[in-house]
């Protein structure tokens, strides 16, 4: 990508904070902002193959930045397959939100790193449609679907509407919903979890065991699941809801130095994309653009 002088001035300003940042996290620092989707994943595997043979960072850890309203849950399992074969170590940072699919993907990370602005979204995988192609967030129609057959006596339009769904299609997004919840699930226990082995509240000191890990991770996954309770797809899920539910976030909130240099960092980055009108973008200081 060509740049002009302002924008390579941008640039070299958000490479010397990565740096910082790598030495704070401990770790390479990847920028990631767009949708979670099929198309998408070739370069980003290529760019995190790239990113590691230029390292010379021992400690096997990286500190993704993810910005993303979202995608299919397929393609989540794929990003985190490839960061797990290049890293030991995954930490999430999310300065703005990451929703539904990006909410999946944090939840594969051994930390999660959010202030008071961030936001985490319900766990609703798009699916593409069978008829357009088109991505659509799955638990919008079995939502609908559900709260009219628990109906006594269907109107008419409920009628209609029941017709025009395709079996295949609401079995594609059972599939879909299924998915997230058992990788989430799955991450949750063998990454989050791995260092929680004695109990803090309930009998403190007392061990972990893995069918309560196991249960732990069902409640989340139930409760970001709950589109009774979010309501809306695009709804934030912030810290205060976060800490609710129980889930471990690494607040960074009144830490001014730090919350400083992320925003130092995130900011100019995000600010480009919005105003080149880019789709998909990764940074890496070593790779470049």
């Amino acid at each position: 990508m060509s740049l002009d002088l302002f924008d390579r001035s941008i640039f070299d300003l958000v490479n010397e904070k990565a740096k910082l940042l790598e030495e704070r996290f401990g770790a390479d620092v990847l920028f990631y902002s767009g949708g979670i989707q099929p198309s998408f994943f070739r370069g980003f595997r290529d760019y995190v193959e790239e990113m590691k043979s230029k390292t010379d960072r021992k400690d096997k850890a990286v500190a993704v930045f993810l910005r993303t309203g979202g995608g299919s849950a397929e393609t989540a399992e794929r990003m985190v397959a490839v960061l797990r074969k290049h890293y030991d170590l995954v930490y999430f940072v999310v300065p703005d939100l990451a929703m539904s699919a990006g909410t999946i993907l944090c939840m594969s990370g051994d930390k999660i790193f959010m202030d008071y602005s961030s936001s985490l979204g319900p766990i609703d995988p798009q699916v593409p449609a069978p008829d357009t192609g088109e991505y659509v967030p799955a638990m919008g129609y079995l939502d609908k679907v559900q709260e009219i057959t628990a109906k006594g006596e269907l109107a008419p339009a409920d009628v209609v509407l029941l017709r025009s769904m395709d079996l295949g299609k609401l079995a594609l997004f059972e599939q879909a919903r299924d998915l997230s919840k058992d990788l989430l699930k799955n991450w949750l226990v063998e990454f989050k979890f791995k260092d929680w082995t004695t109990h803090r509240t309930n009998n403190p000191g007392s061990p972990v065991l893995p069918h309560e890990k196991k249960k732990r991770a069902e409640e989340i996954a139930t409760a970001l699941g709950n589109h009774t309770l979010w309501r809306s797809h695009g709804r934030s899920i912030d810290l205060p809801k976060l800490k609710a539910m129980r889930i471990e976030i690494d607040d960074y909130s009144d830490d001014e130095d730090f919350r400083n240099l992320i925003r130092e960092y995130n900011d100019p980055l995000t600010g480009f994309i919005d105003r080149m009108g880019l789709g998909v973008f990764i940074h890496n200081h070593r790779v470049g653009l």
